[in-house]
């Protein structure tokens, strides 16, 4: 046999090597077709999502709209490159980057212009992430922006003013603040200095008490008569006074700021906000509102009114930003280093702002009248519309979501000899029922609902109030209340649970209780509740933002409580202690939000718990902790006089008979055994 390679002849005699040649040959084209198919799937996907997030169609057919499916804003890819590279072979009279998309869209000037570009760039040209090979598909049209947070107009109150000062101002600014020796002050691998009083970024706050000898450079005051000039020219009727607290920030790239409002009762309006040496984004939000700004170098940004107190502004920590070129469209810019110059006014006295809902001095006299007015209400008719009738609606839900039991309240479980009796107040659907089989578990609640739940899985359990128990005094060897003395609306009533709680031990027996901690952060450790709130971890969103949806959302439900109260915001940490939290329903069909109801909590204080059990007598702290934003307590009922007990060591082989008949024994009144 013969064959060709290199315009020369071969003859070959060995039929394992001609073999072996075919095998390869098949083998290599199989995994062409392996890949062929693979990139089949990829287009097929990318264009799905593109179709789906932008409403636009795909075809085969070639036209004059182009879109790359696997580079765009979000992977690096800059106006600059993608137009660079298709005008060697075709004209683009559009091109179209979205925000954080991987994706974006050519608009040629015809036909034949889109398909010379397709023909010399799909699968070839290096311009993706990495210096990828990049792919395309043609497209009927080209998407509408819709809502984007570039078009939209600035929020109300903010005022920018481009080229503010000029580069030899700039320079004489530098100069004097003088950011190149600060090396103690800096925060998180972030430069910052404070003149005239420190800004205590722990509680966004300043120590009126001390101010400091570095008072505000003298190149700054130069800004004042300038402001004044625009604010009259321009008739933006500010109402500011020379600033007397100010924070520069060196910002270097892949460096941000979190959202957040300059606190309220901290500082007048306005606040400003010069930029140095470098352009950046920053995004404002108002609920699900949001705003990009892109500051220029050398600009005076002025946030007042609405934009001081009702929207957050922060700064994303990124390598680039995506901006607006002169054409209108966007494209990416890599940061430089930013200095950033922030002048604030010290307020005397509360805020009294027309923006509660970040206001700190508004939520702080909120937490003082809701107090009071619990106690004046009916805390009964507060419990049954936010508690109990609550969680009849959404037993069968809250079953699907409560299945795990907590390792510590296992533990505690599990500290019990055989044969002792366990009483769980607030039982729910029973999931600490049948932690311990060598024990009596009994449970109670109030909900019917979630009993029917029990009663299916066969637990011992009855209807009853915490408040009202009714079991025989110093009968029980051990209790638990996990979760539920939050719901009592009053100190009172919450007191009265512990004490009822307390009366069913016997002498000796232990009780662990569990409530929802006010602070959800420990040892700079967030909760598991907090790590569940999965867009603030990835920090799409932010929690004043969370909250501002929310208000907007709940307040119509929150207004048919009995007692007014604020409306937590889910996965944040509490801002009050006697809060409405919503609970999310789902359909049962569809797996979607069908409705949304509030429950009352009231989240604890640290030692607030142990205060309450103080006021008991009798009872012994054995130990109290901090687990997963609960705090956290366990007791022994102290024994009283002719009181007799026998240790559990001491009792041998014998030890369930012997507790059989001390327990019979006990109903009689005449023994109590309980154990150590």
């Amino acid at each position: 046999m013969q064959i060709m390679f290199n315009a020369k002849k071969w003859f070959i005699t060995n039929t394992n090597f001609l073999n072996t040649l075919r095998n390869s040959f098949a083998k290599s084209f199989r995994l062409k077709e392996v890949a062929n198919s693979h990139l089949a799937e990829l287009f097929r996907r990318c264009e799905a999502i593109i179709q789906k997030e932008c409403h636009v169609q795909a075809q085969e057919e070639s036209s004059k709209y182009l879109a790359i499916l696997n580079a765009g804003l979000a992977t690096g890819l800059t106006e600059e490159l993608v137009l660079l590279t298709a005008e060697q072979y075709g004209k683009v009279a559009k091109l179209l980057m979205l925000p954080n998309k991987s994706y974006c869209f050519l608009e040629c000037m015809g036909q034949e212009d889109a398909e010379l570009i397709f023909a010399n760039m799909h699968g070839r040209a290096n311009v993706g992430q990495n210096e990828t090979v990049i792919y395309m598909s043609y497209f009927q049209q080209l998407p509408a922006l819709g809502v984007d947070t570039w078009s939209k107009s600035l929020p109300k109150g903010l005022v920018l003013i481009k080229d503010f000062i000029s580069e030899e101002d700039e320079l004489a600014i530098l100069e004097d603040i003088d950011m190149e020796t600060v090396t103690d002050d800096s925060l998180k691998h972030r430069k910052v200095k404070h003149f005239g009083y420190e800004f205590l970024y722990g509680v966004n706050n300043v120590d009126v008490k001390h101010p400091l000898d570095r008072k505000i450079p003298k190149e700054c005051t130069k800004l004042w008569v300038k402001l004044a000039t625009v604010n009259e020219r321009e008739h933006y009727n500010f109402e500011w006074l020379v600033p007397d607290q100010l924070t520069v920030n060196a910002y270097e790239p892949g460096q941000g700021i979190p959202p957040h409002v300059d606190t309220h009762s901290a500082f007048l309006d306005p606040i400003l906000s010069l930029s140095l040496k470098s352009d950046v984004v920053m995004d404002f939000r108002n609920g699900a509102q949001k705003v990009s700004v892109i500051l220029p170098r050398r600009s005076l940004l002025i946030m007042s009114g609405e934009s001081r107190f009702n929207w957050t502004h922060g700064i994303t920590p990124r390598l680039m930003d995506v901006v607006t070129t002169t054409k209108g469209n966007l494209t990416v810019k890599k940061r430089k280093q930013r200095i950033s110059l922030t002048f604030r006014k010290l307020r005397k006295g509360a805020c009294n702002c027309d923006f509660p809902l970040l206001c700190d001095s508004k939520q702080s006299a909120i937490i003082k009248d809701k107090k009071e007015v619990i106690q004046q209400e009916n805390a009964v008719q507060l419990e049954e519309f936010n508690v109990h009738s609550v969680y009849e609606q959404i037993a069968e839900h809250f079953n699907e979501t409560r299945h795990t039991p907590w390792p510590k309240v296992t533990e505690f479980l599990h500290s019990f000899p055989q044969g002792s009796v366990l009483l769980d107040v607030g039982c729910g659907n029973g999931k600490y029922l049948d932690c311990n089989s060598n024990i009596l578990n009994v449970g109670c609640d109030r909900s019917q609902g979630l009993l029917q739940v029990c009663k299916s899985l066969h637990y011992n359990i009855l209807r009853c109030d915490c408040l009202q128990l009714p079991i025989r005094s110093r009968s029980i060897d051990g209790c638990i209340s996990i979760a539920v003395i939050h719901h009592l609306s009053t100190a009172e009533r919450r007191l009265k649970s512990l004490q009822e709680l307390l009366r069913v031990l016997r002498p000796s027996g232990k009780a662990l209780i569990y409530v929802w901690a006010k602070n959800q952060s420990n040892d700079n450790k967030k909760s598991s509740y907090l790590r569940q709130n999965k867009a603030l971890n990835k920090e799409k969103t932010t929690a004043d933002q969370q909250r501002q949806e929310t208000l907007k959302q709940l307040e119509e439900k929150a207004s048919q409580s009995p007692v007014l109260l604020p409306i937590h915001t889910n996965r944040t940490e509490f801002l009050q202690q006697d809060v409405l939290v919503p609970w999310k329903l789902k359909s049962k069909e569809t797996q979607k939000n069908a409705d949304t109801f509030l429950r009352y909590y009231h989240v604890f204080e640290k030692e607030e718990l142990q205060n309450l059990v103080k006021q008991i007598e009798g009872v012994t702290i054995l130990s109290s902790y901090y687990d997963q934003g609960n705090h956290c307590w366990s007791s022994i009922h102290k024994l009283k006089a002719g009181s007799y007990f026998y240790p559990a060591r001491q009792m041998g082989r014998h030890g369930r008979f012997i507790h059989k008949v001390m327990q019979q024994i006990n109903k009689l009144g005449k023994l109590v055994i309980s154990y150590l």
